[in-house]
């Protein structure tokens, strides 16, 4: 089978996609409904129109663009990810697994082959979650992994809902409409840079990912009371920071005593309260990440802080309460589509890593629908979410053959 990817317009196309943007380059800000957003999105279904490929969205802007085949009626192979961007970010996270995914699907269409089951990439809406504080917010109710009114619930920086902010850019289909039929896949296979260096560093070429780790993500709020820095003496304090300062410690502790290199614990976000050099921190805020590939070794470590937290609260007579962001099960790659994988590879005569991922992507979510695997690519120096994010043009087409031959292996099962 003859596949030629068009790796120059695939670079162009990233390229341009990375001007749609609130930041100067080469950084790149895209959140999600802006008015950036809205013409990346236009642009992108201009590209598939111009492919000859259909598309629709759904009522929270998931874009779907398909390349039918023979037995339309078949449940799809589908590919995907996400093209919002953190602020002051790169222009490989996500994109290439759209872009890369439409360049896959406009390969196959070239060679002629015409492929037994549909092939479908699916742009996901607000896989970061720079605007309401969750990720994988579209993929999350394609797979009925929230509740609604969850969603509903959840609001900007400005005070702003979700239901306000999609109907002010044309979503207004009742969310309800969003949750995928069943059977509507066979397969979702997600292509994505590493964002980590093990593959550069084993001068390796492609990555395949056979689980996806997923966080325990929670706040911790501490209140204790505050005053004089000089003037409230030692004893008796109950300084919000210092619990925290402990909690923080207790994270790493709870994550290395798994003994497994896949628990990573991370206390991301301190705020206190007042912020003065001269004042004891009477309240303290921490927002803190867990995860494994190993549900129940993840909610081990989680339930070990929780334990500390409790300890730590009462030794320094501080209040504390807990508000839980999110707790998503680790995910499992298919063993058939591993196989589709390998099976690429082999042809293409290329080296590869069995791997898992610890990042976070929206394939999580798709494992709860259907089959589900990753392809990794390798990013230089496993530099991601930062402006010189950057994956090599022929690291890029290697992943996207690996990609395409991968889908049309799998439309034919």
């Amino acid at each position: 089978m003859n596949l030629q990817i068009d790796s120059s317009k695939l670079m162009a196309e990233l390229k341009h996609l990375s001007t749609f943007s609130d930041a100067p380059s080469p950084a790149v800000t895209r959140i999600l409904w802006t008015e950036q957003d809205m013409k990346a999105r236009a642009w992108l279904k201009g590209l598939a129109l111009e492919a000859g490929l259909h598309y629709r969205e759904d009522a929270l802007g998931n874009t779907f663009i398909r390349l039918k085949g023979s037995q339309p009626d078949l449940p799809a192979i589908g590919t995907g990810s996400h093209t919002d961007a953190i602020p002051f970010s790169g222009m490989y996270d996500g994109t290439v697994g759209v872009l890369g995914g439409l360049e896959a699907l406009r390969a196959i269409k070239r060679s002629g082959v015409k492929a037994k089951r549909s092939l479908e990439v699916l742009m996901f809406t607000a896989e970061e979650p720079t605007r309401f504080g969750l990720g994988c917010l579209g993929s999350r109710v394609l797979a009925g992994a929230i509740e609604l009114e969850k969603i509903r619930a959840l609001k900007d920086s400005d005070g702003i809902d979700v239901e306000t902010a999609r109907g002010k850019v044309g979503y207004t289909a009742p969310l309800e409409t969003v949750l995928l039929p069943k059977n509507y896949y066979a397969a979702f296979v997600e292509l994505h840079i590493e964002q980590a260096p093990l593959l550069e560093q084993e001068k390796l070429q492609i990555g395949v990912v056979n689980a996806i780790a997923a966080p325990a993500s929670f706040f911790v709020h501490l209140e204790g009371e505050g005053g004089h820095a000089g003037a409230r003496l030692m004893p008796g304090r109950r300084d919000a920071l210092l619990a925290a300062a402990e909690i923080a410690l207790a994270v790493e502790t709870a994550a290395l005593a798994t003994d497994a290199i896949d628990t990573v614990g991370t206390t991301g976000l301190l705020e206190i309260h007042p912020a003065a050099i001269n004042s004891i921190p009477s309240k303290a805020k921490m927002g803190i990440d867990i995860r494994d590939i190993d549900g129940s070794r993840r909610d081990q470590a989680v339930n070990q802080v929780l334990e500390t937290i409790k300890k730590v609260a009462a030794k320094r007579n501080v209040q504390a309460s807990i508000e839980l962001i999110n707790a998503d099960p680790p995910a499992q790659s298919d063993p058939r589509i591993l196989e589709a994988i390998r099976s690429s590879i082999a042809t293409m005569q290329i080296s590869s890593l069995e791997m898992v991922s610890r990042a976070y992507h929206d394939s999580l979510f798709m494992a709860r629908v259907c089959p589900m695997a990753m392809i990794f690519i390798p990013c230089r120096g496993g530099i991601s979410h930062r402006p010189d994010e950057f994956a090599a043009p022929q690291d890029i087409a290697r992943g996207v053959e690996v990609l395409a031959r991968t889908m049309l292996t799998l439309a034919e099962q």
